[in-house]
């Protein structure tokens, strides 16, 4: 069984945030707009909920925060990813060095990476603590583990770190299992730091020998001299809408069919069979573009 919106846009991906607990203070942080819950979705809940969305032939799941390695559990809730479905998972990279072996055990394929700066201070400035040793650390032993290919998320940010693209890019060069994506930061009310990625874009164009389009989210990747970099808009971005294939179950166990909107959640706590497949399926029938 596929599941399709009535924009015939499939649902073949599910994240999953499994806290919304932090162990940085990221000057940007917007939480994806969550609070932090009692009593968060459970393993037992969270591995109904993939063995529903695998028999509704949902490929890909990536488990975010928060930081989700604050989940004690999360060893356990890896090893509940059915066999069909390939498992990621988003993080800071501050636990992933004592981690990354026990998550490729338990079946993790790959991790993301948030990285904003090479630099400590302006880690430090961006992050809230004197930690970028740790998550290099991380990277490193994460690649050693063999959770690749590594997305590091650079969040670029006006005045603070649009200058050290070209030190990622050093950082990147000529390791095929990291690829580095540019994210342009979302514009909310008083935001000072947001930076327009069209002219970092156009300049990656030209020094690029190779441009391709990702199917998913029909976003650009750009090939140069040995490094793999792709550009996240995901706010006015009528492409990023039109090839969305995502379904989001928030840490208190709602499921969310459009980033961008809180008014049309749905509570599937504690919902088991028959009961949970009707309410993804009535997710899906609420999904549509946000940019038309």
């Amino acid at each position: 069984m596929t599941l399709r919106d009535s924009y015939n846009r499939p649902v073949s991906n599910l994240r999953i945030s499994l806290t919304p607990k932090c162990n940085l203070a990221c000057i940007y942080c917007h939480a994806e707009g969550e609070q932090s819950p009692t009593n968060p979705i459970s393993a037992d809940e969270i591995a109904e909920i993939l063995r529903v969305a695998a028999k509704m032939d949902i490929k890909h799941v990536k488990f975010t925060g928060g930081e989700p390695l604050l989940r004690d559990d999360l060893l356990e809730i890896i090893a509940s990813v059915p066999e069909s479905m390939e498992s990621s998972l988003t993080t800071n990279g501050i636990l992933l060095a004592n981690l990354a072996y026990d998550l490729k055990e338990a079946s993790l394929s790959r991790v993301n990476v948030s990285l904003d700066s090479l630099n400590p201070q302006t880690y430090k400035r961006i992050s809230g603590r004197d930690c970028l040793k740790e998550v290099l650390s991380g990277i490193s032993t994460a690649l050693d583990a063999g959770l690749s290919p590594i997305k590091l998320n650079m969040v670029l940010l006006k005045g603070i770190n649009e200058s050290e693209v070209d030190d990622f890019l050093a950082f990147i060069r000529g390791n095929r299992n990291l690829i580095l994506q540019l994210i342009e930061l979302m514009q909310f009310n008083n935001c000072n730091y947001h930076w327009d990625l069209a002219g970092i874009e156009q300049n990656l164009a030209e020094r690029s020998k190779t441009i391709f389009t990702r199917r998913m989210h029909h976003r650009k990747k750009y090939c140069l001299d040995g490094a793999e970099v792709e550009i996240v808009r995901p706010l006015h971005n009528t492409e990023f809408c039109a090839f969305c294939n995502r379904l989001r179950v928030t840490s208190d166990g709602k499921l969310k069919p459009c980033l961008l909107r809180s008014d049309n959640h749905i509570d599937i706590r504690g919902k088991k069979g028959s009961e949970l497949e009707a309410l993804f399926c009535e997710a899906v029938k609420r999904r549509e573009p946000f940019y038309h």
